[in-house]
């Protein structure tokens, strides 16, 4: 009985994660297209320089101890308002440095403007750690739909601001305040939905006991960040802003579709996988069905996409994007993995092993940068496409400890990759072929939508009928209610 509630809980909270992520990725998608046509490369990878130092502040702000208040098996009032003030003092130890580098940073991308939007967009880290802990109490709780409400409306307000500033003309400020609005928004709504405020309190006891678990998830989680952003660093340096423009246009397609799912995933699946983190059994069956939905789900987007990229830029970002093409399907290739990453990286923090995730970080970064070093020569492709292969060593690694942990190692997990990746890589071809046609965008567009789809649904029901009828069983549950 208590297993099956706790599957309805994780069923209802990953429906509503994936309604927020997908609502929250679609809508950015909106106004990152009206922006794109507003807006020159130039301008596009100036605001992606900035992101990226944003984000790496935001992760040490944010890592760590949010995760480790989902993690623990008991949290009181306390535990929450001690972190909040902690986070908050981080926050600012974070923008003074964000101030102090800010014209340093400019001066080294050869880019003035950014002294003063680093400046700006760097306040967001204020928001941010509050978003941190309100959204800790909500994963515990399993309560998504309020993370939904409130999600939706800061998405929307910032956007409707954003696109208004840049039709006026403000360039790069437009994108600057959305970044702004967003998080501001989000905070504020979610006060209102939580209806939880923090006391005015600070206990050590409690930091320390978070702190031996949460260090090491942001020293990972740095790490990581870190990593995820050093190719936009290095082309925005070694190439130029207009160049990282173009890669991030590529990047934000199969980024915006698998995030969804990778962050659904990661909210929704490290409660659940804690509620069970003394039960290995039960931890290798919610792991395996986790990974197998994954694949079901993010493959055919991923092969999709691949197969419409050049139409898809046309249509979307007209002629003076189409750059972006080939950055798109290559870097499809990678993105489709991070679901998975992401289910055997969280069962572990599940367990209490994060000594075992920052292990694994380390051991994977240092062959990244040794893959970026030994590739940086050659150009941006061959760097993308080593990236790639990177990614799916990867994957073994992350799944190696969950062979000794629960019995599910990287050889169980991609016979069960597989039958999708085959699914997929069929449709894909199948999708692709329409482009023969030469046809317009707009049309190609037309026919391969439903050609893939209906493509992949033949060869599921064929040759990965488990996933197939599983999925189905879950569509009907949700129809039904």
């Amino acid at each position: 009985m208590e297993n099956n509630s706790l599957k309805s809980k994780v069923l209802n909270g990953m429906f509503w994660k994936l309604l927020e992520q997908t609502g929250y990725q679609g809508i950015q998608f909106v106004v990152a297209l009206v922006l794109a046509r507003l807006m020159t490369p130039r301008e596009y990878g100036t605001i992606s320089l900035i992101t990226i130092f944003i984000t790496i502040a935001n992760t040490f702000v944010q890592s760590g101890f949010a995760t480790a208040l989902i993690q623990k098996d008991e949290i009181h009032e306390e535990d929450y308002s001690s972190v909040f003030w902690l986070s908050m003092l981080l926050a600012l130890l974070c923008y003074i440095v964000l101030l102090v580098a800010a014209p340093w940073i400019a001066i080294y991308y050869h880019t003035p403007v950014l002294t003063e939007l680093i400046r700006v967009m760097g306040l967001v880290l204020f928001p941010g750690a509050v978003i941190s802990i309100q959204t800790a109490r909500i994963s515990r709780k399993l309560q998504f739909r309020k993370l939904f409400q409130a999600t939706m409306i800061a998405v929307l307000l910032s956007g409707v601001i954003s696109i208004m500033l840049a039709f006026r003309g403000f360039g790069v400020w437009a994108m600057a305040a959305q970044q702004m609005i967003y998080y501001f928004a989000l905070m504020a709504s979610l006060f209102l939905f939580t209806r939880w405020f923090p006391k005015l309190l600070l206990e050590m006891g409690r930091i320390r006991v978070l702190f031996s678990f949460g260090w090491k998830i942001l020293v990972s989680g740095l790490i990581d960040t870190i990593w995820q952003n050093i190719y936009g660093l290095v082309i925005g340096k070694k190439y130029s802003s207009a160049e990282l423009g173009v890669y991030n246009r590529g990047e934000q397609f199969p980024k915006i579709l698998t995030g969804s799912l990778t962050a659904a995933v990661q909210s929704v699946m490290l409660p659940a996988y804690a509620r069970k983190q003394k039960e290995p059994e039960t931890l290798r069956r919610m792991c395996r069905r986790s990974i197998q939905f994954s694949a079901f789900i993010v493959f055919p987007m991923m092969a999709g996409l691949i197969a419409v990229a050049r139409p898809l830029v046309l249509l979307l970002l007209t002629e003076k994007w189409i750059d972006a093409a080939p950055y798109l399907a290559l870097l499809c290739l990678g993105y489709a993995l991070l679901p998975m990453d992401s289910i055997n990286l969280q069962l572990m923090n599940a367990m209490g092993r994060s000594d075992l995730f920052l292990r694994l970080e380390i051991i994977k970064k240092a062959l990244g940068i040794l893959v970026l070093v030994l590739s940086l020569p050659f150009g941006i492709m061959p760097m993308l496409i080593m990236k790639i292969v990177d990614e799916y060593l990867c994957l073994i690694i992350n799944a190696l400890p969950n062979g000794k942990l629960i019995g599910y190692g990287p050889a169980a997990q991609l016979r069960d990759l597989l039958p999708a990746a085959v699914c997929a890589a069929l449709m894909g071809a199948g999708a692709w072929a329409v482009q023969l046609l030469k046809w317009s965008p707009l049309w190609t567009l037309m026919l391969q939508i439903p050609v893939g789809v209906v493509l992949y649904l033949f060869f599921s029901f064929l040759f990965n009928r488990a996933s197939f009828d599983y999925t189905y069983g879950l569509i009907l549950k949700y129809i039904q209610r």
